[in-house]
């Protein structure tokens, strides 16, 4: 690399958000509605809870995995690039199955609701008509006996001649069906005293033969099982396959990008620019989802629900370009081998930090549940898509106007663990408030209520993360977080809500979650008051710390904890850097 190449920061981190904004956009047109579109396909809570848990746990697996090993081989702009053309064509598969017949949805379209209530105009008006003219026609009068009326009128049946002849034939063909029977299970019996035994056969068959024979039953019994299968089940395994299919090639695309990136402002020294690119992601989910509720709800009666699907594999394909000049770097000096052991490690030597990872794992359950299963609900209100975007966007909106906040809160509430608990009882309000809803847009407030209340949540979570992690360890300290918040709490809560809607109802759903995050609200507080709080200091604060604004005793105390805090930080410090 030459010495005099020059380093655009900013115009990296713009290029970057740019690539961001357009990705999460496309996200947030098709994952919010994924599971409405399994509902229209007929499949059950239970099915669509299973197929977004298997989901979730297959990003679980994947997902740090591939991140390793795009950077060890150096692939990473090649990872992204595949990931984003193969994820917009797998996707498309999901369209190619019609619905089982079983679907579960009420909203229809406007034209075919006209039809329905002509329909039923006309099948009320055909009775009134057959009964001002039922007298002159005698079997519309007559009314269908049930069997034990039939049974007991009997007696009250007038006798009717009977043709002998007919009988006599009729006997005559029976004693020939019951004869040639009789013949058949003759037939069969010679055929089976014939038949040599087994040893004898299996002495006359050659093995290729018998492999042939034991191949063909076995796929007999596989082919005679997908027969008995209902249309329901089998739309289920394709639909799962189909969606760990997905993951899999979509999985790599945000923590590689992400690398790329972070690794990239290390080398420069602006690792604090990278926060610049969230609030970018939370407005691209929010652009999306909005955009493609208003343009399902204009286009429903002519393509209905799949302009979700091709609204996503557009923007996945226009973001291709933008992959190509992605800013990527990889940092071979500054690498810290095992980050994420490392960081698991640092989560589970902290008190506070094991309590939000419990936090994570428990609202991401309830997170997972709500997602899942609220556009369920608001279709049950007659919701349109129109009102389905407009409240979904919401959340992400209120993330990200509660992003330039931190700096606020951090001068205000100065310990982050005070927010956890307030974070969580929003949540509780928010899923309470689902079950008792009476119409679309009575959830706005607790939308705005649920966007406020996780920007908290995540702002608590990454202020921890900041807090215990040690040099190099920062980016995977977060990751640890999120992946209990988004992959393993977001797969329990899909399974676990799926079976609660099947068997007690979406209601029961919401409030058994207000109950839990309630419960855990109280627990917490109570757990924080008594865990004694360790303060780490943190380096980069003290040593930008401008000496006009501190005392000369100040000054003196700070440098006797840093003094102190780089000799504890020499003896225990186990990482070193990769030439």
């Amino acid at each position: 690399m030459k010495r005099n190449k020059q380093w655009d920061v900013r115009g990296a981190v713009g290029f970057a958000a740019l690539f961001h904004f357009l990705y999460s956009c496309a996200i947030g047109c098709l994952l919010p509605f994924l599971t409405l579109y399994f509902r229209h396909l007929g499949l059950t809570a239970v099915m669509t809870g299973t197929i977004m848990a298997v989901k979730h746990i297959v990003a679980l697996v994947w997902r740090p995995l591939s991140c390793i090993l795009a950077r060890r081989h150096n692939k990473r702009r090649m990872v992204i690039t595949g990931s984003l053309v193969c994820s917009a064509a797998v996707v498309l598969a999901l369209l190619l199955f019609p619905p089982t017949g079983k679907s579960t949805e009420s909203r229809s379209c406007n034209i075919s609701q006209l039809s329905a209530v002509h329909e039923l105009s006309l099948t009320t008006l055909k009775p009134k008509t057959t009964e001002k003219f039922s007298s002159p026609v005698v079997y519309s009068t007559e009314h269908k006996l049930k069997p034990a009326q039939e049974h007991n009128n009997t007696e009250n049946i007038p006798a009717m001649p009977v043709n002998i002849s007919a009988l006599h034939n009729n006997q005559s063909t029976i004693v020939t069906t019951t004869s040639s029977q009789s013949d058949r299970q003759e037939s069969l019996e010679a055929k089976k005293v014939q038949m040599p035994s087994p040893g004898k056969r299996s002495r006359s068959l050659t093995k290729r033969e018998q492999k042939q024979q034991e191949t063909d039953k076995i796929q007999y019994e596989f082919l005679g099982s997908l027969k008995v299968m209902d249309t329901q089940h089998q739309m289920f395994f394709l639909v799962m396959i189909i969606i760990i299919l997905w993951e899999i090639l979509a999985a790599p695309l945000m923590w590689t990008a992400d690398d790329g990136l972070h690794e990239y402002l290390d080398f420069v020294d602006a690792t604090e620019r990278h926060r610049a690119v969230k609030p970018w992601r939370l407005l691209g989910t929010a652009g999306g989802m909005g955009c493609s509720g208003i343009l399902v709800s204009i286009l429903y009666c002519l393509i209905g629900t799949v302009l979700h699907f091709y609204t996503y594999a557009l923007l996945m394909v226009l973001t291709v370009p933008l992959a190509a000049l992605l800013p990527l770097y990889r940092h071979k000096r500054e690498h810290v081998p095992g980050a994420g052991l490392k960081a698991l490690h640092l989560v589970r030597g902290d008190s506070q930090a094991v309590l939000c990872a419990i936090t994570a794992v428990l609202t991401g359950m309830a997170g997972s549940a709500v997602s899942d299963f609220l556009l369920w609900q608001m279709q049950d209100h007659n919701a349109t898509e129109l009102q389905m975007g407009i409240i979904l966007a919401v959340v992400p909106l209120c993330q990200a106007a509660f992003a330039p906040l931190n700096g606020c809160l951090t001068r205000l509430l100065k310990v982050h663990g005070r927010l956890l608990p307030i974070g969580i009882m929003g949540l509780s309000l928010q899923c309470l408030s689902y079950s008792f809803m009476w119409t679309p847009w009575t959830v706005l407030p607790s939308q705005v209520l649920a966007g406020i209340s996780i920007g908290a949540l995540w702002w608590s979570l990454e202020a921890q993360s900041v807090d215990i992690a040690s040099p190099g360890t920062e980016l995977a300290v977060k990751r640890v977080f999120e992946t209990l918040y988004l992959d393993l709490g977001a797969g329990l809560g899909s399974v676990a809500g799926g079976f609660v809607v099947q068997k007690f109802g979406i209601k029961a759903l919401f409030q058994g979650t207000a109950a839990m995050l309630g419960v855990w609200c109280i627990t917490l507080a109570v757990l924080q008051w008594r865990i004694p709080r360790q303060r780490r200091i943190n380096y980069s604060r003290l040593l930008a710390a401008d000496a006009s604004e501190m005392s000369e005793s100040e000054s003196e105390q700070d440098n006797d904890w840093l003094e102190k805090a780089m000799e504890v930080d020499n003896v225990n410090n186990n990482w070193r850097r990769l030439d």
